[in-house]
């Protein structure tokens, strides 16, 4: 398997094809293929040997796509970079994976600039923006135009494809390598539930630094599909978009779901003007979603299926997948609603002890997962990779439970991972940032219900004797160190934490007050 293999056979069969739509133009499949050969071989003119990682830094674009075919084609390592992130942890992600180039957009030009100077192994910084040329950096469009395209490097099987960094509890990020097999077993998995194919236009509207966005470009390129691309995510647009570019299937978190439903009730007459009969597939993760919001979605696009995706950076991310049958009235009253479906095409799952057991079916344990999707390992961790993958299972870390049908219902997030707005945030990170303030002497990190972002980051916090703290003080200090998302949005002052017999702080304890009303 390798990655530029659907971008090879659609050129073949259907060159003149619309590979893509951005800002309203077009681009076909021989337009397309020509760039990327190009860009491949600009980069190798930099001196981008095969195994070395190019990372981008951008909002969504055309440009992206491009960059996501020519890496590998150039026998590179893709190294996608989460815009949310502060300045000080995109430098130790470009650090810690030895990055060589990084490309930046309009928005991001500045923190290039900045990164160029401090990033350790950075050589180049290539602007893929359309305004005036930053100082010392290379025009990616001269790049393209200057270049004479390039046959692929054809890395595949269990070659490394990217480096996806994830957060982790320690406080930085672990970079997942994953391969070309396991990015392409990922996407045939996701295609074999009957979501996208040839005629498919999907909208890109999730972050594509987001490896969920990346695993439906994957399944796109697979068919032949078109890519549909806007900026980022905003109601308006997005719905705009699929109304004027007929736009077949999207992948959105609850939050962005219900911002969408609620643009569309305060916006009655602009919204009865657009024609969302195209939408056939509607593909959501990250959270799960409930019954009302549901029901409204199915009003809101009354021809679109739903599906359901569980998964993770270091499965490619593809697990467990709830068909569309399961959110129709008699799947809800199935109760089959309430799980995440059950393992795509190519994975096992098993729920598991402490001693990787399995157990019997209803019983709470770890979801434990194996298939060709399963990671490489973390980057530079063997320890780590050696913790979370046993005897071929990847280990989660996410409690939960099996029904005798075989469908999974996740129960609890064993690593204290809060998920807000569809953005995965690690306590323990968010902790390490609050308690380094020297008016704080312990702190706690706890996700809240909250109705439109489904959970909200809470810092429990015992102040050191003689000192105070307020909340916006907190805030201000934490951005220093970790993304704005991350920070605490609320804050709870206490005497003392409520502590385990090893003298471990009681969270279930902490969450009691605000899950339990």
């Amino acid at each position: 398997m390798y990655m530029t293999q659907g971008l090879h056979r659609t050129l073949q069969r259907r060159p003149r094809d619309e590979a893509l739509r951005y800002l309203g133009r077009g681009l076909s499949y021989s337009e397309l293929a020509d760039r990327v050969a190009r860009l491949a071989g600009g980069l190798r003119a930099l001196g981008v040997e095969t195994g070395e990682r190019v990372a981008m830094l951008s909002l969504n674009s055309q440009r992206y796509i491009e960059y996501f075919m020519a890496v590998p084609w150039a026998g590179a390592v893709l190294n996608p970079v989460n815009y949310r992130w502060s300045p000080a942890e995109i430098r130790y992600s470009l650090d810690d994976s030895e990055t060589s180039v990084l490309i930046v957009d309009e928005t991001f030009k500045n923190i290039g600039a900045r990164l160029a100077g401090e990033a350790k192994t950075l050589r180049q910084v290539i602007y893929a923006g359309d305004g005036e040329l930053p100082p010392g950096m290379l025009s990616y469009e001269a790049l393209i135009a200057g270049s004479e395209p390039v046959e692929d490097a054809y890395r595949h099987g269990n070659d490394l494809a990217g480096i996806f960094y994830t957060g982790g509890t320690t406080g930085f990020p672990k970079g997942v390598m994953l391969s070309h097999n396991n990015l392409c077993s990922s996407a045939v998995g996701t295609l074999n539930a009957g979501a996208l194919g040839a005629d498919s236009r999907f909208l890109h509207v999730m972050p594509m630094f987001h490896l969920a966005d990346f695993a439906v470009t994957n399944s796109q390129f697979a068919t032949g599909g078109m890519h549909v691309v806007v900026p980022g995510y905003d109601p308006q647009r997005m719905l705009e978009a699929i109304s004027a570019e007929r736009v077949t299937d999207v992948l959105l978190a609850p939050t962005l779901i219900q911002m969408a439903l609620e643009w569309m009730e305060r916006n009655p007459e602009r919204a009865a003007q657009l024609d969302l009969s195209s939408l056939r597939n509607l593909i959501y993760g990250a959270a799960p979603m409930s019954q009302t919001l549901l029901a409204r979605a199915r009003a809101a696009f009354p021809s679109a299926r739903f599906y359901q995706g569980y998964g993770m950076t270091e499965l490619a991310p593809s697990v467990t997948l709830l068909m569309p049958e399961f959110h129709s009235d008699a799947g809800i009253a199935s109760g089959k609603m309430r799980s995440i479906g059950t393992a795509v095409s190519m994975v096992e799952v098993k729920i598991v002890d402490v001693h990787g057991v399995e157990v019997p079916r209803g019983t709470v344990g770890e979801i434990a997962v194996r298939g060709p999707n399963v990671m490489l390992g973390y980057w530079n961790r063997p320890e780590a990779t050696a913790q979370a993958i046993r005897n071929g299972w990847m280990h989660t870390g996410d409690g939960g439970y099996m029904d005798d049908e075989g469908f999974v219902y996740l129960v609890d997030r064993l690593k204290d991972m809060i998920v807000s707005g569809g953005e995965n945030v690690y306590s323990a990170e968010v902790e390490n940032a609050v308690v380094s303030h020297p008016a704080v002497a312990q702190c706690a990190v706890i996700g809240v219900p909250h109705e439109k972002w489904g959970e909200t980051v809470h810092a429990v916090v015992v102040t050191k004797p003689g000192h105070s703290v307020t909340l916006e003080e907190i805030q201000i200090h934490c951005r220093e160190l970790i993304a704005g998302y991350k920070c605490p949005r609320s804050v709870s002052f206490v005497d003392a934490m409520p502590l385990s017999g090893v003298g471990k702080v009681l969270k279930t304890e902490l969450r009691k007050p605000y899950w339990e009303k």
